[in-house]
């Protein structure tokens, strides 16, 4: 029968084509994918995982000797109790079969290990779907079984065959099953567990009494019948179970990276995080939004990164389940408003121009500014107007006012286009869309580009894309600031004296060590900001909520800055990494200098080479062509008829000019003197101002609409003499 089998298994295939068609040992391992992708570190933990074969469930390659002694023995016993006494096929078990098959008995099957291994590596001797393998297939197997003998080790083969037999379901291979089923490695299966499991490769899906039955019997050819009892509970607590998990599953510290950088199964692609840093990042965000929960604060985002290298250190995209409805979003690349995060490189690029020194003075007063047809009237965080202040307070303070006034000084163009050289690819509106709010943060950014455009201003200006892989490459810094710029605007953010108009000296961002920091809040306390580094690590920190809701008054000083400041201090905590700022680049000149009127203290100050001054004052309003600041052009008033007319005035002001002022409305005056508190009046209205007193002549106009009704009444009061009700 041997022969009459071989003999035709030569005439319908041609052995020595089958034995080529079937991979070497090597190759088939090499070849083997896990259904999931594994993200490590840049240190080679693992980060987190993902699966992405949804046909099949295979975890990691398993080698014979990490199997369980019991399971190769269940699985001899139940597939091949001859393995190694047989060259591929068992003819004694292929007799049997004929001989039962003649006679219409039951007998084992005939496939061996070897056999069955064959037909799981070449498709034509693969079980078609329809049921049993035909004559073609066990010829195919049985030449593919003589090939596999010849080249593969038996050690080999059993190990290939248990990494690729289905035993249930989607479960494939030794180390999907026996975590699934099990919760256990392979190696750590009993007897009992390993009857069971060997009891499913015969039939992966038969019915769970059919099942135990095989496996009682598979207990008996090993002497162990009394176990059978154990078989039909632990039946009904494994074989129902469809989750293939891993036995020891991967901490997800890092799900949304693996998100974006897995993508094909049984890759593992090393990053450039740090696994303990990571961890903690996520522990310090959740342990602070925690304590926010009360005020409406669910979401949150970090971001560390090495300052030489571009290396993202962490990259926590949520505060996680628990604690978020929206944890699958990724806030590290979510566009949010940015508030007065933008204000460092809008003071840079005025220094970099040579607009303003560091000791230069800006007002800190109410100005209305036009924007479009309504009224922005930028505030402060505190509520409060500082008067003159000089660029150092005004930035380390966060003023508003000089941040405008620095914008209009400016204008948006540049400072779009500086913003855009740094990285904040978000940006994609016309200057004349953000206007002057874009230096209080009206754009919106992402935390992982807010974050690298911070590390240029610690660079001194050269900026280099982050690295998230660690095969990215390194590309060469492009310069985008003047470093001594740069390095100014650093000093500032440093300086806990300048910082202290508005935060006070206890606050969240004093750290032990030097560090530039900066705070921001968007409107209506959407989102709130603190980004700041040190000499090696910049920390970027997102607190808010993913749906947009405000929160309730958490501002970036006590929503962001708490967790930046104890990422950075444990970043430092310690004592091994440079602790001081950078040396000042050439160019620079410390000089002292004085500020007249005792607007600020004296002390030295850096500038750069020949823009430095001994003494700093205001300039005189004589010196400034006057001009209206209030109402601005365009403004639409609208009044409210429920208000007595006498309650409801608007104020004219103007500043500058170095003789008589007077108004005129719709071409007549109507009062003297820099400011007015006008009734308004509905209608189109033409206001003027008007300098000099034997010639005036109008300094400057602009026109504004007041819309509702007043009663006649009213109306006719609110009329001054001489002009008419239409005017």
């Amino acid at each position: 029968m041997k022969r009459l089998l071989l003999a035709c298994a030569f005439a319908v295939t041609g052995a020595s084509g089958t034995a080529q068609a079937l991979p070497s040992y090597e190759a088939v391992r090499k070849a083997w994918r896990s259904s999931d992708a594994v993200l490590l570190d840049r240190y080679g933990a693992p980060l987190a995982e993902r699966r992405i074969d949804h046909a099949v469930r295979r975890l990691e390659w398993v080698g014979l000797e990490d199997v369980s002694p019991a399971l190769r023995l269940a699985l001899l016993h139940s597939e091949d109790r001859r393995f190694y006494e047989h060259s591929g096929v068992d003819w004694a078990a292929v007799a049997a079969a004929a001989w039962g098959n003649l006679w219409h008995t039951r007998t084992r099957g005939a496939s061996t290990i070897t056999m069955q291994l064959a037909g799981l590596l070449d498709d034509a001797a693969r079980r078609p779907r329809s049921g049993a393998r035909g004559v073609p297939q066990k010829l195919q197997q049985v030449i593919g079984a003589a090939a596999l003998e010849a080249h593969w080790r038996k050690d080999e083969i059993l190990e290939a065959y248990l990494n690729l037999v289905p035993f249930r379901g989607e479960l494939v291979g030794v180390a999907a099953m026996s975590a699934a089923l099990f919760d256990k490695h392979p190696s750590g299966l009993d007897a009992v567990e390993a009857a069971l499991a060997a009891a499913l490769v015969r039939a992966p899906n038969a019915p769970r009494d059919a099942v135990v039955l095989r496996a009682c019997a598979v207990l008996r050819a090993q002497d162990l019948g009394g176990a059978c009892a154990e078989l039909p509970g632990l039946a009904a607590a494994r074989l129902a179970r469809r989750a293939a998990t891993r036995y020891a599953p991967v901490e997800a510290l890092a799900p949304h990276l693996a998100q974006r950088l897995l993508t094909r199964p049984g890759e593992a692609v090393r990053t450039t995080l740090d696994a303990d840093l990571q961890r903690l990042a996520n522990a310090v965000l959740r342990r602070h939004l925690a304590a926010l929960a009360a005020r409406n604060v669910e979401d949150g985002a970090v971001v560390v990164l090495d300052n030489a290298t571009g290396d993202v250190l962490a990259w926590v995209g949520s505060s996680g389940a628990g604690l978020s409805d929206a944890h699958q979003v990724d806030a590290v690349l979510a566009p949010r408003q940015a508030g007065s995060t933008l204000k460092p490189f809008l003071y840079g690029l005025a220094l970099e121009r040579r607009m303003l020194t560091a000791a230069s003075l800006l007002v800190d007063a109410p100005v209305n500014l036009e924007s479009g047809a309504a009224l922005y009237m930028p505030q402060n965080y505190d509520r409060t107007f500082k008067g003159p202040v000089s660029v150092r307070t005004a930035l380390a303070s966060s003023l508003n006012v000089p941040a405008v006034r620095t914008a209009m000084l400016l204008g948006p163009e540049r400072l779009v286009q500086a913003l855009r050289a740094f990285g904040l690819s978000t940006l994609v509106e016309s200057a004349d869309y953000y206007g002057y709010s874009l230096a209080l943060g009206s754009a919106d950014v992402t935390l992982i580009e807010l974050a690298n455009a911070y590390r240029a201003l610690a660079n001194g200006g050269r900026a280099t894309p982050v690295r998230l892989r660690a095969d990215d490459p390194a590309p060469a810094p492009v310069r985008v600031m003047d470093a001594r710029a740069a390095f100014v605007v650093a000093d500032i953010l440093a300086d806990r004296a300048a910082r202290a108009r508005t935060f006070g000296f206890d606050n969240a961002m004093a750290t032990r060590r030097w560090s530039a920091v900066k705070t921001g809040t968007s409107k209506d306390m959407r989102d709130n900001w603190c980004l700041g580094f040190s000499r090696r690590y910049t920390v970027g920190v997102w607190v808010g909520n993913a749906s947009g809701e405000p929160m309730h008054n958490v501002s970036g000083m006590h929503g962001a800055a708490p967790v930046w400041l104890d990422l950075m201090s444990a970043l430092h905590a310690a004592g091994v990494q440079p602790g001081e700022s950078a040396p000042p680049p050439p160019g620079l000149v410390r000089a002292a200098v004085r500020f007249a009127d005792g607007v600020e203290a004296a002390r030295e100050e850096w500038f750069i080479a020949g823009t430095e001054r001994d003494r700093v004052a205001l300039a005189e309003s004589a010196h400034a062509r006057a001009r209206i600041i209030a109402p601005v052009d365009g403004t639409i008033l609208a009044l409210d008829p429920d208000i007595p007319a006498a309650r409801q005035r608007v104020t004219w002001q103007a500043e500058g000019g170095a003789g008589r002022l007077a108004w005129r409305l719709n071409g007549r005056v109507v009062a003297r003197g820099a400011g007015f508190d006008w009734r308004p009046r509905p209608g189109r209205h033409v206001i003027e101002l008007v300098e000099g007193a034997q010639t005036p002549v109008a300094v400057d106009r602009i026109e504004i609409e007041v819309r509702g009704a007043w009663p006649l009444a009213n109306a006719l009061r609110a009329t001054p003499r001489g002009l008419r009700s239409g005017d």
